[in-house]
């Protein structure tokens, strides 16, 4: 199995790509990004929820198919031979 390289971080590296980050985007940048990085997870998580719904209505709104009618009568398909 491999292992990703992110799930390892220590304290020390976490720290220190937080300090990266403050220095790319500043202290006054920070709160705006972070509300955008909400926005964008919460209007995901709505369309996969949206999908996942329809997804649901679709299901129950198709037939049954013939493979579950000859489950009903197992001699139904079968030649005179099988019987």
């Amino acid at each position: 199995m491999k292992h990703l390289l992110f799930m390892n971080l220590g304290t020390g590296e976490i720290i220190l790509i937080a300090l990266v980050i403050l220095l790319l985007f500043g202290a006054k940048r920070l709160p705006e990004l972070a509300k955008s990085i909400g926005k964008s997870v919460k209007s995901f998580k709505s369309g996969l929820n949206e999908v996942e719904k329809e997804m649901m209505d679709e299901d129950k709104n198709t037939p049954k198919s013939s493979t579950d009618a000859s489950k009903k009568n197992p001699t139904e398909g079968k030649s005179s031979d099988e019987e």
